[in-house]
């Protein structure tokens, strides 16, 4: 058993880290070693759970779980991206959430991850043509978590979505590396165009509560979004915008906003 749990901790350290914390609260709540059980110590690896949750999430009378355990099983097989993403979800959540204080809490209780990853099957169903079952995914995460997230939608790894109410991602939008995002932001268009129409946010961005970004717009590297903005312009790297409409209103603050979650207006930014 000890050879073993070395070996992973070597080969797959979030996973290991998941697993030991999984039957430390097992040990702590054994009313919840049902749950924590086939969510988790059932399976030999992150794909495998990850394929459960979201599954047994999304599912209901017009797609079981079993169906949708073996899309989510299919999609990890393919692209191996998935899961690594994945794993930087749960790290950057595990960094940035002061509330998360276990890796183990973004698979079995947060909604922002557990959409995300929903998303990433959808996109990947997406680029296979299957766009009918990819709108099915996306349909029963707006319903489950509040998330709307178009499948077309390109979004890297290290996302965090604090909350994760409300929020609403275009078909054509991009969201980079390392992004952080609180409830209620939208990345939307502004009227009824077609073809390319979604904001572009750069790597390292950090959006606050409640910001709408409308068009098709860039927002540059390691900027930040103050809470209730409406952004209509592109926003340079590493600035701080705000208001309605948003304007700049000085430097970062920082290298790196999305990690370090600052979202105080100070003077001189």
């Amino acid at each position: 058993m000890a050879e073993t749990r070395a070996h992973l901790a070597e080969v797959d350290p979030v996973w290991a880290r998941i697993v030991r914390e999984a039957e430390e609260a097992v040990k702590a709540e054994p009313l919840l070693g049902g749950m924590v059980h086939y969510s988790v110590l059932h399976y030999p690896t992150l794909e495998r759970a990850l394929a459960y949750r979201i599954a047994l999430k999304l599912a209901n009378g017009e797609m079981s779980d079993q169906i949708l355990r073996e899309i989510c099983d299919n999609a990890h097989l393919d692209d191996p991206e998935l899961a690594q993403a994945a794993r930087a979800d749960i790290m950057a959540t595990y960094d940035r959430d002061p509330a998360c204080h276990r890796f183990l809490q973004p698979l079995l209780f947060f909604k922002g991850f557990q959409a995300v990853q929903a998303y990433r099957i959808a996109n990947w169903l997406w680029r296979q043509k299957r766009k009918d079952l990819a709108y099915f995914f996306q349909m029963r995460c707006s319903e489950v978590f509040g998330v709307d997230i178009h499948p077309a939608a390109r979004i890297g790894r290290g996302i965090m979505i604090d909350h994760a109410h409300s929020i609403v991602i275009g078909e054509t939008a991009v969201v980079g590396d390392n992004v952080s995002m609180l409830h209620s932001v939208t990345l939307g268009g502004t009227g009824k165009e077609e073809e390319d129409r979604h904001p572009k946010i750069g790597d390292g961005v950090l959006i606050g509560a409640g910001a709408k970004v409308l068009g098709n717009i860039e927002v540059g590297y390691c900027s930040r979004i103050a809470a209730g903005s409406v952004v209509l312009d592109a926003v340079p790297p590493c600035k701080t915008v705000a208001g309605v409409p948003a304007r700049i209103v000085g430097e970062a603050g920082c290298s790196q906003p999305s990690i370090t979650m600052d979202q105080l207006l100070k003077s001189g930014g």
